[in-house]
């Protein structure tokens, strides 16, 4: 993953250097990201998961875009002794605390405190601003609508604002085992990191944007001095004046404090002068952000337990279908569906459903039949209704599919692993496929349709791209061969990214 570029630190004890640098970091601190990870646990259960992770995305000057990454191991380290520093954190009025629907997760980490002897554990985050808020607040202001309610995920959202692909494969592996590999180390780091990029992205479309967003022109220093009557006599600056909401007008005295202290005595009031604080430490613009789209996470005492299941009188599993189940999970026994021997063709075919759509790409690559499911959130039956009509082993990684009871025999495979490249040496080895170099990149990633077995020339490929496809003019000058999918007519081309690509797949499936 090439998100990361701050260095990371895993803090697993207090003795260590890793702890002092943390320490030090986070209370000179004025914006950090933060992020938990847990064990995933079934829903419904009696208590909160513990919370095996934490990671805190340092950032020392809101105007600078170093950063570092603090991964908190807090199955080894003792919570009472980092548990004041981080309440007083949470809490400060002079730290920006960046999430992404953090709540859920300061739910959990504040049982997991508490179960440790911590008082209450975290009662709020303050002040607080969650990415997803921000991000569509702008997005309404772009687009000059009103839009609805966003619900993107934060990988859709980093793919949006930094054009950066967030790989979500290792969010529900076992976050409490120790050691942590390297691909968790660096995907829980690139949680908390891309909170901070993302939020200087968003900054600087909101200083371009200027006090538009406001409904507000800028008042310059000098017309401190004017006074307010001369100041009034202005016809603009007399209609911005009258206009102006108190939020706006309370931006203007913060201004004028910071430029002419000597001007105005220091204002009494508890409200006002924690803000002036906060303006101390953090620049101007990331203060009107605040104000503007800024909250704060409060726990009620209603949000110290997980709510029961609304399920009632729901049907028990006998313990003789679940020894059955785990055997359907464990094994693939076999024959897949397109075996000849059951009126099949010899050719695999897999459908892959929404969880694993980038295995589906990995098998193309690879020259196997690799279908998607053809809605975006289809339900069961239509998985199971297109893995037998179209003759697939449907591959998922969601154990919940092999409840139902209208599956047949041989048409499901539960995929163990949580990395692509792994998931697909898993299910080479699990179907006994035949891969070889000359069928790698066979067939279309987007799309699985196979390619048109003449190639294109330059010229050729040129006139079936307009008005569909850009190609880079640096190729017009070399001899280069052009390939297009039957199905969805995309180009391909032997360069750079094709060789790297062949490579990989070479060293992945281990061919000679």
């Amino acid at each position: 993953m090439e998100l990361i570029s701050s260095p990371t630190h895993f803090v697993s004890s207090t003795e260590s250097p890793e702890f002092t640098h943390f320490t030090s970091s986070l209370t000179h601190s004025l914006l950090i990201g933060l992020d938990a990870e847990w064990k995933p646990v079934k829903t419904h259960q009696s208590t909160f998961p513990t919370v095996s992770l934490l990671q805190i995305a340092c950032r020392l000057n809101s105007d600078d875009t170093e950063s570092v990454v603090f991964l908190l191991d807090l199955s080894t380290i003792p919570l009472s002794s980092i548990y004041e520093l981080l309440k007083q954190v949470f809490e400060s009025p002079n730290i920006l605390k960046l999430g992404f629907r953090f709540k859920q997760d300061l739910k959990y980490l504040s049982s997991t405190f508490v179960s440790q002897g911590c008082d209450l554990g975290f009662e709020k985050v303050e002040p607080y601003l969650d990415i997803v808020s921000v991000y569509g607040a702008l997005q309404n202001k772009q687009k000059g609508r009103e839009l609805p309610k966003q619900n993107k995920s934060l990988a859709a959202i980093c793919k949006d604002v930094l054009g950066i692909s967030l790989s979500k494969e290792l969010q529900c592996s076992d976050w409490s085992c120790r050691p942590l590999s390297e691909e968790q180390i660096q995907y829980a780091a690139a949680d908390a990191h891309c909170l901070l990029m993302i939020f200087d992205v968003l900054r600087c479309k909101f200083c371009k944007e200027g006090n538009s967003l406001y409904g507000v022109a800028d008042i310059h220093p000098y017309n401190v001095k004017l006074g307010l009557k001369l100041i009034m006599e202005q016809p603009v600056t007399c209609n911005v004046i009258i206009k102006t909401r108190f939020c706006n007008a309370l931006d203007m005295v913060q201004a004028t404090i910071t430029e002419f202290p000597q001007i105005i005595p220091a204002i009494q009031d508890s409200h006002l002068s924690r803000l002036s604080e906060s303006h101390k430490a953090i620049d101007d613009t990331v203060l009107r952000i605040i104000r503007r789209y800024g909250d704060k996470i409060v726990l009620k005492l209603s949000d110290r337990n997980p709510k029961g299941s609304k399920k009632k009188g729901k049907k028990q599993t006998s313990s003789y279908n679940k020894e059955k189940r785990s055997e359907v999970i464990e094994e693939w026994e076999g024959p897949p569906p397109w075996d000849m021997s059951l009126g099949g063709d010899g050719c695999p075919k897999f459908l892959c459903d929404v969880m694993i759509e980038g295995l589906a790409k990995h098998l193309r690559c690879v020259g196997i039949d690799a279908a998607v499911p053809y809605t975006k959130k289809p339900n069961t039956r239509d998985l199971i209704e297109q893995a037998d009509k179209e003759k697939r082993v449907l591959l998922t990684r969601d154990a919940k599919l092999l409840r139902h009871k209208y599956l047949i025999q041989n048409q499901i495979y539960l995929v163990k692993s949580l990395l692509k490249n792994d998931q697909l040496v898993e299910v080479i080895h699990t179907f006994q496929l035949n891969i070889s170099e000359d069928k790698l990149m066979s067939r279309c990633p987007k799309c699985n349709g196979r390619f048109i077995q003449r190639p294109l020339s330059t010229e050729e490929a040129i006139e079936v791209a307009k008005g569909f496809q850009v190609i880079p003019n640096c190729l017009f000058n070399k001899n280069v061969e052009f390939w297009q999918c039957k199905d969805c007519n995309q180009l391909y081309w032997e360069g750079t990214q094709y060789h790297n690509a062949v490579q990989k797949f070479i060293d992945v499936c281990k061919l000679n």
